[in-house]
Protein backbone atom coordinates (compact mmCIF):
# COMPACT_ATOMS: atom_id res chain seq x y z
CA UNK A 1 0.00 0.00 0.00
CA UNK A 2 1.14 3.53 -0.77
CA UNK A 3 0.24 6.15 1.85
CA UNK A 4 0.21 9.78 0.73
CA UNK A 5 1.38 12.38 3.26
CA UNK A 6 0.50 16.00 2.37
CA UNK A 7 3.20 18.57 3.20
CA UNK A 8 0.75 20.93 4.81
CA UNK A 9 -0.48 22.10 8.23
CA UNK A 10 1.43 20.26 10.99
CA UNK A 11 3.51 18.15 8.60
CA UNK A 12 6.68 20.02 9.58
CA UNK A 13 6.18 19.18 13.25
CA UNK A 14 4.81 15.64 13.29
CA UNK A 15 5.93 14.01 10.04
CA UNK A 16 8.53 11.80 11.81
CA UNK A 17 5.74 10.09 13.75
CA UNK A 18 3.45 9.52 10.78
CA UNK A 19 6.15 8.44 8.35
CA UNK A 20 7.73 6.00 10.82
CA UNK A 21 4.36 4.52 11.74
CA UNK A 22 3.29 3.80 8.17
CA UNK A 23 6.73 2.55 7.08
CA UNK A 24 6.95 0.14 10.02
CA UNK A 25 3.56 -1.27 9.04
CA UNK A 26 5.05 -2.15 5.66
CA UNK A 27 3.48 0.67 3.66
CA UNK A 28 5.35 2.92 1.27
CA UNK A 29 5.01 6.64 2.04
CA UNK A 30 4.72 9.24 -0.69
CA UNK A 31 5.02 12.92 0.18
CA UNK A 32 3.45 15.66 -1.86
CA UNK A 33 5.79 18.11 -3.54
CA UNK A 34 6.95 21.23 -1.71
CA UNK A 35 4.47 24.09 -1.59
CA UNK A 36 4.53 26.02 -4.85
CA UNK A 37 2.32 28.27 -6.95
CA UNK A 38 0.67 25.22 -8.51
CA UNK A 39 -0.08 23.77 -5.08
CA UNK A 40 -1.56 27.08 -3.96
CA UNK A 41 -3.62 27.47 -7.14
CA UNK A 42 -5.08 23.97 -6.75
CA UNK A 43 -5.87 24.67 -3.11
CA UNK A 44 -7.67 27.92 -3.94
CA UNK A 45 -9.56 26.15 -6.73
CA UNK A 46 -10.92 23.32 -4.59
CA UNK A 47 -11.15 24.75 -1.08
CA UNK A 48 -14.00 26.88 0.23
CA UNK A 49 -13.34 30.61 0.01
CA UNK A 50 -13.76 31.20 3.76
CA UNK A 51 -10.85 28.94 4.74
CA UNK A 52 -7.49 30.36 5.80
CA UNK A 53 -4.38 30.13 3.61
CA UNK A 54 -2.84 27.06 5.36
CA UNK A 55 -6.06 25.05 4.89
CA UNK A 56 -6.24 26.04 1.22
CA UNK A 57 -2.63 24.98 0.75
CA UNK A 58 -3.37 21.65 2.45
CA UNK A 59 -6.09 21.04 -0.14
CA UNK A 60 -3.51 21.71 -2.84
CA UNK A 61 -1.18 19.10 -1.37
CA UNK A 62 -3.99 16.55 -1.32
CA UNK A 63 -4.71 17.27 -5.00
CA UNK A 64 -1.02 16.70 -5.70
CA UNK A 65 -1.28 13.19 -4.19
CA UNK A 66 -4.56 12.26 -5.90
CA UNK A 67 -4.17 9.27 -8.20
CA UNK A 68 -0.72 8.40 -6.82
CA UNK A 69 -1.55 6.52 -3.62
CA UNK A 70 -4.03 4.13 -1.97
CA UNK A 71 -4.53 6.08 1.27
CA UNK A 72 -4.09 9.78 2.08
CA UNK A 73 -3.33 10.97 5.60
CA UNK A 74 -5.80 13.66 6.69
CA UNK A 75 -4.71 14.48 10.26
CA UNK A 76 -7.85 15.33 12.22
CA UNK A 77 -5.78 16.54 15.19
CA UNK A 78 -8.10 17.41 18.05
CA UNK A 79 -5.82 17.77 21.04
CA UNK A 80 -2.11 17.60 21.92
CA UNK A 81 -2.41 18.86 25.51
CA UNK A 82 -4.96 18.08 28.19
CA UNK A 83 -7.83 20.56 28.50
CA UNK A 84 -6.84 22.29 25.25
CA UNK A 85 -7.78 21.93 21.60
CA UNK A 86 -6.27 22.64 18.19
CA UNK A 87 -7.71 25.03 15.58
CA UNK A 88 -11.41 24.23 14.84
CA UNK A 89 -10.68 23.67 11.15
CA UNK A 90 -8.63 20.59 12.05
CA UNK A 91 -11.76 19.05 13.58
CA UNK A 92 -13.58 18.96 10.26
CA UNK A 93 -10.60 18.69 7.93
CA UNK A 94 -11.41 15.25 6.43
CA UNK A 95 -14.96 16.32 5.59
CA UNK A 96 -13.74 19.59 4.06
CA UNK A 97 -11.29 17.72 1.83
CA UNK A 98 -13.62 14.87 0.84
CA UNK A 99 -16.47 17.19 -0.08
CA UNK A 100 -14.27 19.61 -2.01
CA UNK A 101 -11.95 17.32 -3.97
CA UNK A 102 -13.43 14.59 -6.22
CA UNK A 103 -11.98 11.16 -7.03
CA UNK A 104 -9.96 10.73 -3.85
CA UNK A 105 -8.75 7.34 -2.60
CA UNK A 106 -9.34 6.21 0.98
CA UNK A 107 -8.49 8.93 3.52
CA UNK A 108 -7.93 8.76 7.28
CA UNK A 109 -10.82 10.23 9.30
CA UNK A 110 -10.09 9.02 12.83
CA UNK A 111 -9.64 11.86 15.36
CA UNK A 112 -6.18 12.24 16.88
CA UNK A 113 -6.03 12.89 20.62
CA UNK A 114 -2.31 13.14 21.36
CA UNK A 115 -2.57 14.31 24.98
CA UNK A 116 -1.60 10.81 26.14
CA UNK A 117 0.04 7.75 24.51
CA UNK A 118 -3.06 5.67 25.30
CA UNK A 119 -5.41 8.01 23.46
CA UNK A 120 -2.99 8.45 20.55
CA UNK A 121 -2.79 4.67 20.19
CA UNK A 122 -6.55 4.59 19.56
CA UNK A 123 -5.86 6.49 16.32
CA UNK A 124 -2.94 4.20 15.44
CA UNK A 125 -4.99 1.06 15.98
CA UNK A 126 -7.90 2.29 13.88
CA UNK A 127 -5.76 3.54 10.98
CA UNK A 128 -3.32 0.63 11.18
CA UNK A 129 -6.10 -1.84 10.42
CA UNK A 130 -6.35 -0.39 6.92
CA UNK A 131 -2.82 -1.72 6.30
CA UNK A 132 -2.41 -4.83 8.45
CA UNK A 133 -4.56 -7.11 10.61
CA UNK A 134 -1.67 -7.76 13.01
CA UNK A 135 -2.25 -5.96 16.29
CA UNK A 136 1.29 -6.76 17.42
CA UNK A 137 2.70 -5.12 14.32
CA UNK A 138 0.60 -2.02 14.91
CA UNK A 139 1.80 -1.82 18.53
CA UNK A 140 5.44 -2.12 17.49
CA UNK A 141 5.06 0.47 14.74
CA UNK A 142 3.38 2.84 17.18
CA UNK A 143 6.15 2.47 19.76
CA UNK A 144 8.86 3.12 17.18
CA UNK A 145 6.95 6.12 15.82
CA UNK A 146 6.62 7.64 19.31
CA UNK A 147 10.35 7.21 19.92
CA UNK A 148 11.22 8.73 16.55
CA UNK A 149 9.05 11.77 17.27
CA UNK A 150 10.65 12.25 20.70
CA UNK A 151 14.11 12.20 19.13
CA UNK A 152 13.14 14.71 16.46
CA UNK A 153 14.66 18.14 17.02
CA UNK A 154 13.26 21.11 15.16
CA UNK A 155 12.97 24.83 15.55
CA UNK A 156 15.17 27.79 14.69
CA UNK A 157 17.83 29.33 16.92
CA UNK A 158 20.30 31.52 15.08
CA UNK A 159 23.63 32.37 16.68
CA UNK A 160 26.04 35.26 16.22
CA UNK A 161 23.61 38.04 15.32
CA UNK A 162 23.65 41.44 17.02
CA UNK A 163 19.89 41.80 16.57
CA UNK A 164 17.53 38.92 17.33
CA UNK A 165 13.76 38.53 17.04
CA UNK A 166 11.25 36.00 18.34
CA UNK A 167 9.38 34.57 15.36
CA UNK A 168 5.87 33.69 16.55
CA UNK A 169 3.05 31.91 14.75
CA UNK A 170 1.62 28.57 13.79
CA UNK A 171 4.25 26.01 12.70
CA UNK A 172 2.82 25.74 9.18
CA UNK A 173 3.38 29.46 8.63
CA UNK A 174 6.88 29.50 10.11
CA UNK A 175 8.34 26.41 8.42
CA UNK A 176 6.76 26.52 4.96
CA UNK A 177 9.15 28.79 3.06
CA UNK A 178 6.73 29.34 0.19
CA UNK A 179 3.99 30.52 2.52
CA UNK A 180 6.24 32.92 4.42
CA UNK A 181 8.25 33.92 1.34
CA UNK A 182 11.56 32.79 2.89
CA UNK A 183 11.09 35.11 5.86
CA UNK A 184 13.91 33.60 7.96
CA UNK A 185 16.42 33.83 5.12
CA UNK A 186 15.43 37.44 4.46
CA UNK A 187 15.86 38.34 8.11
CA UNK A 188 19.26 36.65 8.24
CA UNK A 189 20.36 38.56 5.13
CA UNK A 190 19.36 41.78 6.93
CA UNK A 191 21.52 40.83 9.90
CA UNK A 192 18.71 39.61 12.14
CA UNK A 193 18.75 36.29 14.01
CA UNK A 194 15.60 34.25 14.63
CA UNK A 195 14.47 32.10 17.54
CA UNK A 196 11.26 30.03 17.68
CA UNK A 197 9.20 28.59 20.53
CA UNK A 198 10.73 25.11 20.36
CA UNK A 199 13.91 26.47 21.96
CA UNK A 200 12.47 27.38 25.35
CA UNK A 201 11.30 25.08 28.12
CA UNK A 202 7.56 24.46 28.27
CA UNK A 203 7.40 25.54 31.90
CA UNK A 204 8.34 29.11 30.91
CA UNK A 205 5.32 29.20 28.61
CA UNK A 206 3.11 27.93 31.44
CA UNK A 207 4.43 30.63 33.78
CA UNK A 208 3.53 33.40 31.35
CA UNK A 209 0.12 31.99 30.53
CA UNK A 210 -0.66 31.78 34.26
CA UNK A 211 -0.52 35.60 34.37
CA UNK A 212 -3.59 35.84 32.13
CA UNK A 213 -7.02 36.24 33.70
CA UNK A 214 -8.21 33.14 31.83
CA UNK A 215 -6.43 30.04 30.59
CA UNK A 216 -6.28 29.88 26.76
CA UNK A 217 -8.56 27.27 25.25
CA UNK A 218 -6.41 26.71 22.15
CA UNK A 219 -2.92 25.18 22.25
CA UNK A 220 -1.62 27.48 19.50
CA UNK A 221 -2.79 30.47 21.55
CA UNK A 222 -1.04 29.21 24.66
CA UNK A 223 2.23 28.56 22.85
CA UNK A 224 2.34 31.83 20.95
CA UNK A 225 1.46 34.08 23.86
CA UNK A 226 3.64 32.24 26.39
CA UNK A 227 6.67 32.24 24.10
CA UNK A 228 6.37 35.88 23.07
CA UNK A 229 5.76 37.03 26.64
CA UNK A 230 8.71 35.09 28.07
CA UNK A 231 11.14 36.38 25.45
CA UNK A 232 9.99 40.00 25.91
CA UNK A 233 9.88 40.07 29.72
CA UNK A 234 13.33 38.55 30.00
CA UNK A 235 14.75 40.83 27.28
CA UNK A 236 16.05 37.88 25.27
CA UNK A 237 15.17 39.46 21.91
CA UNK A 238 15.08 42.92 20.38
CA UNK A 239 11.66 42.50 18.81
CA UNK A 240 8.83 40.14 17.89
CA UNK A 241 7.49 39.19 14.48
CA UNK A 242 4.13 37.45 14.47
CA UNK A 243 3.29 35.81 11.15
CA UNK A 244 -0.46 35.28 10.94
CA UNK A 245 -2.97 33.91 8.46
CA UNK A 246 -5.62 36.39 7.38
CA UNK A 247 -8.97 35.71 9.08
CA UNK A 248 -7.43 33.44 11.74
CA UNK A 249 -9.63 33.87 14.82
CA UNK A 250 -7.01 32.53 17.24
CA UNK A 251 -4.33 34.91 15.95
CA UNK A 252 -6.64 37.91 16.15
CA UNK A 253 -7.00 37.33 19.89
CA UNK A 254 -3.36 36.53 20.65
CA UNK A 255 -1.89 39.51 18.81
CA UNK A 256 -4.11 41.79 20.91
CA UNK A 257 -3.07 40.04 24.12
CA UNK A 258 0.58 40.53 23.18
CA UNK A 259 0.05 44.22 22.46
CA UNK A 260 -1.79 44.80 25.75
CA UNK A 261 0.12 42.62 28.21
CA UNK A 262 3.75 42.47 27.10
CA UNK A 263 6.27 45.19 28.08
CA UNK A 264 7.34 47.77 25.53
CA UNK A 265 8.95 45.84 22.68
CA UNK A 266 8.71 46.33 18.91
CA UNK A 267 6.08 44.04 17.39
CA UNK A 268 5.45 43.43 13.69
CA UNK A 269 2.36 41.45 12.66
CA UNK A 270 2.63 40.04 9.14
CA UNK A 271 -0.74 38.95 7.72
CA UNK A 272 -0.59 36.51 4.85
CA UNK A 273 -3.10 35.09 2.38
CA UNK A 274 -3.08 33.99 -1.25
CA UNK A 275 -3.01 37.63 -2.39
CA UNK A 276 -0.03 38.78 -0.32
CA UNK A 277 2.56 40.52 -2.48
CA UNK A 278 6.24 39.89 -1.81
CA UNK A 279 7.32 43.48 -2.50
CA UNK A 280 5.13 44.93 0.25
CA UNK A 281 6.11 42.05 2.52
CA UNK A 282 9.82 42.85 2.05
CA UNK A 283 9.28 46.58 2.63
CA UNK A 284 7.68 45.97 6.02
CA UNK A 285 10.46 43.60 7.09
CA UNK A 286 13.17 46.07 6.05
CA UNK A 287 11.46 48.98 7.83
CA UNK A 288 11.09 46.90 11.00
CA UNK A 289 14.75 45.90 10.84
CA UNK A 290 15.82 49.52 10.41
CA UNK A 291 13.84 50.47 13.51
CA UNK A 292 15.49 47.70 15.55
CA UNK A 293 18.93 48.87 14.44
CA UNK A 294 18.21 52.43 15.58
CA UNK A 295 17.06 51.17 18.99
CA UNK A 296 20.21 49.12 19.57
Amino acid sequence: MIVGIPKGLLYYKYNPFFETFFNELGAETLHSMDTSKNILDDGVKYCVDEACLPVKIFHGHVVNLRGKCDLILIPRIMRIRKREFICPKFCGLPEMVINSIPDLPLVTRTPIYADSPKRLYEWAEEVGRAITSSRRRIEKAFELAINRQREYKHGIKDEGFKINIALVGHPYNIYDNYVNMNLVKKLNNLGVGVITEENIDDRFIDEEVARLFKRPFWTFARNSYGFASHMARNKKVNGIIYISSFACGIDSVITELIKQNIPDIPLLVLKIDEHTGEAGFDTRIEAFTDMLERRC
